[in-house]
C-alpha cells in the first residue's frame, strides 16, 4: 500500500514510525509544508540559543507512548551541567552521561507560576502557608468562602467560566484564572465551551490540590496524583525539535520518505474514497496516488482543498476558530524578579519552567525560561538568562501585523513594566506560529457535521491536535498518530478512537 500522511509533527511522524516498524514493504510518505520536522514542537536556534515554542513537557501515562520516547532517546543516568554544579540529587534510572551524550533524555523539575499583583504564586493554586501569607487573611477568607458557596451551589456547565467556578470558587477563578484565559482564547470564558477545560484542567479542583498536597507533606503515597500535579518531567537535552529529529532519522531509515516544502494545495475524492494528493515543492506541482491519507492539517484547511464536499459541512469547517501566537526570544544577563523559593539555579534567577501571567496591564500571556527546561538550550546558561515571551493573537490582526522591531520594543517595555528586568537587552528573535490553538467556539459547536463527513470517506484518517481540532498534549497527538496506524494495519476505519484521544476528564491514559 502507499500511505500518504500530510504533516511531520508528533501526530505525523509518531503514525509513519508505528506503521513501519511493522509494515516496511509498504510505502510511506510524509508531506511536510515547512523546512524542518516537528510542527509546533520543533526547536529553533538562534546565535546558539534554542527555543522551544510553547514549552513541551515529556510526561505521560501511557506506557506505549513513553517507551517511544526513551527507545528514541534513552534516559539520562549521570547529572546535567547544572545538576552536577549545584550537587542536586535525582533519580536516574538511565546509564547515559548528558555531558558527553548528545541523544539523552533529561529528568527535570517542574515549576510553574502565576505572576498575580507582582507576586508569584504555585501554579497549581494551593493553600499553602506561603500562598496564604502572600494572598493576605482577608482574600484568603473570601477564597475560602467562594469555594465553599461554589461546593453547594454547583453551576450548569454551560461554558468554561462555570466550569471554573465550579472548580475553584469565583474569588480564585477572577484572580487567576479570568484575565489569563482571555489573553489566550481572546474570548472571556463565558464564551468559550466547557469542554476545554474537561481537556486541560481534567481532574483538577482546590479539594484535589490540597488532598495532594498534604499527601505529600505527610508522605503518603499518591498512586492516582494527578497530571498536571507531577513535580518532574522528561525533556530532550536540546529540546523537543531533537526528539523529532531522530525520529525522522529512523523513518527514513526504515525505508520512509519525508518531503519538506511541500505544501498539500489539492485533495482529489471519488465518491468515499481519497484518490490523489497534489502539493507544491519549490513551485513545481506533484500528483500522488494513494491507497490511505493521513492527515494532521488542519480541519479547516483540509476541507477547503478537498472536492465534493457538502456547502453546510465546508461552511462549519471554515468557521473552525483558531488562536496563533508570538513568541519573542530575550537574552539578558540577569532578571530582577526576587527568587522566593528553595530552588537553587547556577544563573541565581527563579527556577520556573514558565511564568502565567495574570496582569491585564500587559500583552504578554506566559514567559518561558529556556536555562531551566534544559541548560544546554542556552549557549551561556551561567551568566545569561534566554527567556521566551508569549502573546496570543489572531494571524492578520494588528498585532501579527506589527513589524519585528516593534513586537521587540513591546517586550522590551513590558519587562520593565512587570519589574522582571530592567536594564539592556542583549538579544532579541521573534517567532510566528500559525494555527497553535484549536479553539472551543463559535462553529466548534457544530464539529460534529464535519467528523460525521470525515468518517464517510473510507481511507481518510485525521490526527493530532488540528486534524481532529483537539486542544491535546503531545503525548496525546503522539499517540492518535500511533492508534491511526493501528487502525490502518487491521483495517478498521473506526475513527471513534481518534476523536476519542483525551477527552475522559480524569486523563485518558492509565498507568
Amino acid at each position: 500500500m502507499k500511505i500518504v500522511i500530510i504533516g511531520a509533527g508528533p501526530a505525523g511522524l509518531s503514525c509513519a514510525h508505528h506503521y513501519l516498524k511493522n509494515n516496511k514493504k509498504d510505502e510511506v510518505i510524509l508531506l511536510e509544508e515547512s523546512d524542518c520536522v516537528g510542527g509546533i514542537s520543533k526547536t529553533i536556534s538562534y546565535h546558539e540559543n534554542k527555543m522551544d515554542l510553547g514549552g513541551h513537557r515529556f510526561f505521560t501515562k501511557n506506557q506505549e507512548v513513553l517507551k517511544l520516547w526513551f527507545d528514541i532517546l534513552p534516559l539520562q543516568g549521570k547529572p546535567a551541567f547544572d545538576d552536577k554544579l549545584l550537587g542536586s540529587k535525582k533519580n536516574y534510572d538511565g546509564v547515559l552521561d548528558p555531558e558527553k551524550i548528545d541523544e539523552v533524555m533529561l529528568v527535570r523539575n517542574r515549576v510553574s507560576r502565576i505572576y498575580y499583583q507582582k507576586k508569584l504564586f504555585d501554579y497549581p493554586v494551593n493553600f499553602t502557608f506561603h500562598t496564604i501569607r502572600k494572598m493576605g487573611l482577608i482574600t484568603t477568607i473570601k477564597c475560602g468562602f467562594s469555594y465553599l458557596k461554589a461546593l453547594l451551589f454547583k453551576k450548569k456547565e454551560k461554558n468554561l467560566e462555570d466550569f471554573y467556578i465550579n472548580r475553584f470558587g469565583k474569588q480564585l477563578y477572577e484572580m487567576f484564572f479570568k484575565g489569563y484565559t482571555a489573553k489566550l482564547w481572546g474570548r472571556t470564558p463565558s464564551e468559550i465551551d466547557s469542554s476545554w477545560g474537561s481537556q486541560r484542567v481534567k481532574g483538577i479542583s482546590i479539594r484535589k490540590v490540597l488532598l495532594d498536597y498534604y499527601k505529600r507533606l505527610f508522605h503518603v503515597k499518591n498512586k492516582n496524583r494527578e497530571v498536571s500535579l507531577t513535580d518532574y518531567f522528561y525533556y530532550p537535552k536540546y529540546g523537543p525539535g531533537e526528539f523529532y529529529e531522530e525520529m525522522a532519522k529512523r523513518i527514513i531509515k526504515m525505508g520512509g520518505t519525508i518531503l519538506l516544502q511541500s505544501k498539500v494545495t489539492k485533495i482529489k475524492r471519488d465518491s468515499n474514497h481519497i484518490k490523489e494528493v497534489v502539493y507544491l515543492n519549490q513551485n513545481k506541482r506533484h500528483t500522488l496516488s494513494c491507497d490511505v491519507l493521513v492527515s494532521s492539517m488542519p480541519m479547516k484547511d483540509l476541507l477547503e482543498i478537498m472536492n465534493q464536499v457538502p456547502k453546510e459541512v465546508l461552511q462549519v469547517a471554515k468557521n473552525l476558530p483558531y488562536r496563533d501566537f508570538i513568541t519573542i526570544g530575550v537574552l539578558v544577563d540577569h532578571l530582577d524578579i526576587k527568587n522566593d523559593r528553595n530552588n537553587n539555579t547556577i544563573h541565581h534567577n527563579i527556577s520556573d519552567n514558565w511564568i502565567y501571567i495574570q496582569d491585564t496591564t500587559v500583552k504578554v500571556g506566559r514567559i518561558q525560561i529556556f536555562n531551566n527546561w534544559s541548560p544546554y538550550l542556552v549557549k551561556d546558561p551561567i551568566h545569561t538568562i534566554w527567556i521566551g515571551m508569549e502573546y496570543f493573537c489572531n494571524e492578520g490582526d494588528s498585532f501579527w501585523n506589527l513589524e519585528d522591531y516593534q513586537l521587540k520594543k513591546i517586550a522590551s517595555e513590558e519587562l520593565e513594566k512587570i519589574d522582571f528586568f530592567h536594564g539592556k537587552v542583549m538579544n532579541m528573535k521573534v517567532i510566528r506560529v500559525k494555527k497553535a490553538y484549536p479553539a472551543y467556539y463559535d462553529s466548534y459547536h457544530n464539529i460534529s457535521m464535519v467528523k460525521e463527513f470525515i468518517e464517510g470517506i473510507s481511507n481518510l484518517y485525521c490526527i493530532g491536535r488540528n486534524g481532529t481540532h483537539s486542544y491535546n498534549n503531545m503525548d496525546h497527538s503522539i499517540l492518535s498518530g500511533m492508534i491511526a496506524s493501528h487502525l490502518i494495519q487491521t483495517h478498521s476505519h473506526d475513527l471513534s478512537k481518534l476523536w476519542n484521544v483525551n477527552v475522559d476528564k480524569t486523563y485518558q491514559e492509565e498507568k
